[in-house]
């Protein structure tokens, strides 16, 4: 019995490797953050989005993982917005629409190998936001680009990471 309850309290997310490195990530997380809010204030448009908090753990402290590649980032947040679009064009404010835009918009990401799991929240910020929706596919596209781009950059500095991963 004791070990099925070990099971839940098992870390099995690798060590970080030192305290620099894990500094670095949490400096390139409020960089990413800093970027899309002022890309906010200079557009007043909504980038500073709730999703792209949860991409700058991806793009910064595991940047090695397939989820956090520039093909499934951007990838994945033009496909959810895309679906979140259309249902927030059909069925705007539907609690409904917001629950089948995301199973839509997964089930689009995996068919084009493009998962990025914080991209499964647009759909439900389409749907559920005030106003034209339109915009906000700008929006989450542009600032998928910019996040991306400031990671490739950034990752360039010591320590260096691999940033996008080549191909075997």
């Amino acid at each position: 019995m004791r070990s099925h309850w070990k099971a839940y309290f098992t870390r099995h997310e690798p060590s970080c490797g030192s305290v620099l490195i894990g500094m670095k990530s949490g400096a390139g997380g409020m960089l990413g953050m800093g970027l899309v809010a002022g890309l906010a204030a200079f557009t007043d448009l909504p980038f500073l989005i709730a999703p792209f908090g949860a991409s700058a753990v991806l793009l910064f402290a595991h940047p090695a993982t397939p989820l956090a590649q520039p093909a499934n980032v951007v990838g994945g947040y033009a496909l959810a917005a895309m679906v979140g679009l259309g249902f927030a064009l059909l069925f705007p404010g539907a609690w409904w629409a917001a629950a089948v835009g995301v199973g839509l918009a997964i089930a689009a990401m995996l068919a084009f190998r493009v998962s990025h799991p914080p991209a499964g929240a647009v759909p439900i910020l389409m749907v559920l936001a005030p106003g034209d929706p339109m915009p906000l596919v700008g929006v989450v596209v542009m600032g998928s680009l910019a996040l991306v781009g400031l990671a490739i950059v950034y990752h360039r500095l010591p320590p260096r990471h691999d940033y996008p991963r080549r191909p075997f």
